[in-house]
């Protein structure tokens, strides 16, 4: 008999659906724009048991795939479980083996040193694998189309850190991706693995080097010549961790860092600057002006993550944790490695999920997107022009609404930057999910267009579109399977 705990992460809305489903030709009310032929992504944490440990971390469910296929006018839904090693060894025992999150000391005996990844946080189609993401470990393959797990994937043996980003970045003029794992020795080790990755999947570029103290870095940005980290003192503690604290903790003294190394280099070209103590998780965009480098992040004066709060047991101040978006800029060129070049680019506050057109990724910009965090409430977004300095708002009529990460969808591949239109999920209510469809620019409006799934789904995390013509699996689909593991028989990871 399976019982969930009632807690916040797992109430009302929030609960788990624990089932997988296809929906043919979902009910839409309003027009479906006829330039939109492809497949939105999402993914997220949905526990398939109950947690082993008591777990105020929402981030450690078992990651589930949804897929919106458009195809000139019908639209049909998707939704798969990640195969993981974790997911099916605990299927095999019928109840959760895995502690807390990234909390390997309260694991079962039977999967000590294993896999513990749920693939929960991002997904992305590179080189005609659709790869779900979670940065404590490898990339998890699947079909594009079809949604079956194909395995783990390591890019044909190249990837030596047991850990991969959940937010690599795609050149959208070269097809090349970026992509780094943190902790790439091991837990709470400093090392950070840095990769460039061709169009065809190989890895054809590696640094290695060490971060100035270990933390969550969740993501990083990308320009045309540099790679950017941002370290935010959302830090691990060993000692702290195996005491029963949660595995981050914030160090609301210590100074952030941002590592700047050029794409093609080497750790000898790495440099470091510094910054005042603040957080942000995710990043909009990143570009590079010749030497003077970029990038455009919602920063808080407060950690947003309310479990993570200080290990001394410091409260968290909800009003310094209203982050807004902001540009940072260093120069490569200047001896100082003090930022001091910072600038407020919109007063929106709560900002969280910030999305851009991905085909100006890498490179100065006009038009983004987040979603408002306020607590429990997730009812709201907005649209930043930059060129006009303007921030245009829209809120669900119920407040109890949650939208989810917005995406951006290209009118067409030749169209303007901005030109197209907006997607995202938004649970509503015990009985319903709609998708809904903005003009990318004047999501004022309200929706075009809004897709009617009948039954509540729980909110998801990061998405992803690509168009019909990107949708092609590999060629051979075996070659998803890592070297030396695949999603049945997992090896030892730390």
């Amino acid at each position: 008999m399976v019982t969930f705990p009632s807690v916040p992460v797992g109430r009302e809305l929030h609960a788990p659906n624990r089932f997988e489903m296809f929906l043919e030709d979902v009910e839409v009310a309003g027009e479906i724009p006829p330039e939109i032929n492809g497949v939105f992504y999402q993914v997220g944490p949905d526990r398939k048991y109950p947690p082993r440990c008591p777990e105020p971390v929402p981030f450690n469910g078992d990651g589930v795939v949804q897929a919106l296929r458009f195809d000139h006018g019908r639209v049909d839904f998707s939704r798969k479980y990640v195969q993981t090693p974790r997911l099916n060894r605990e299927r095999e025992a019928g109840e959760a083996l895995y502690g807390g999150y990234r909390l390997p000391h309260q694991d079962s005996e039977t999967v000590k040193n294993t896999n513990r990844g749920v693939a929960n946080t991002n997904v992305l189609i590179h080189n005609g694998r659709l790869l779900a993401l979670k940065e404590d470990s490898p990339p998890i393959a699947m079909d594009p189309i079809t949604l079956e797990t194909l395995g783990e994937w390591d890019f044909g043996g190249d990837l030596d850190s047991p850990t991969f980003t959940a937010h690599p970045k795609k050149d959208p003029e070269t097809g090349q991706m970026i992509a780094f794992g943190f902790g790439a020795k091991g837990l709470m080790t400093k090392d950070i693995a840095y990769y460039e990755i061709s169009p065809e999947g190989k890895i054809t570029h590696e640094v290695k080097f060490e971060a100035p103290y270990y933390s969550e870095m969740h993501d990083f940005g990308v320009t045309r010549d540099y790679a950017v980290f941002p370290i935010f003192p959302l830090i691990g503690d060993m000692h702290e961790m195996l005491s029963g604290q949660q595995h981050f903790g914030w160090d609301p003294k210590r100074d952030v860092y941002i590592g700047v190394l050029p794409r093609g280099g080497s750790a000898e070209d790495l440099r470091w600057f510094t910054a005042p103590n603040q957080f942000a998780s995710h990043v909009m965009n990143a570009f590079n002006d010749g030497t003077r480098v970029s990038i455009d992040l919602p920063v808080a004066n407060d950690v947003v993550f309310p479990f993570f709060p200080p290990y001394d047991g410091t409260p968290i101040d909800p009003a310094a944790a209203q982050a807004k978006l902001t540009r940072w800029t260093v120069d490569m060129s200047k001896k100082s490695d003090r930022l001091s070049d910072v600038k407020v680019l919109s007063n929106f506050q709560g900002a969280e999920f910030p999305r851009t057109d991905d085909r100006v990724q890498m490179s100065e910009y006009r038009h983004g997107w987040m979603l408002k965090l306020d607590g429990p409430v997730r009812n709201k977004f907005a649209h930043v022009d930059l060129d006009r300095g303007t921030t245009t708002e829209w809120e669900a009529e119920d407040p109890r609404t949650i939208l989810q990460e917005p995406c951006f969808i290209p009118q067409s591949s030749s169209a303007e930057e901005g030109e197209g239109f907006l997607i995202q999920a938004a649970t509503v209510s015990e009985s319903r999910t709609d998708i809904l469809l903005f003009d990318a620019q004047d999501i004022s409006r309200g929706p075009l267009a809004t897709l009617k799934i009948p039954v509540r789904l729980k909110p998801l995390y990061h998405t992803s579109w690509s168009d019909v013509a990107e949708i092609v699996p590999p060629a051979d689909p075996a070659t998803a399977i890592a070297s030396s593991e695949t999603a049945t028989d997992a090896g030892p990871r730390r």
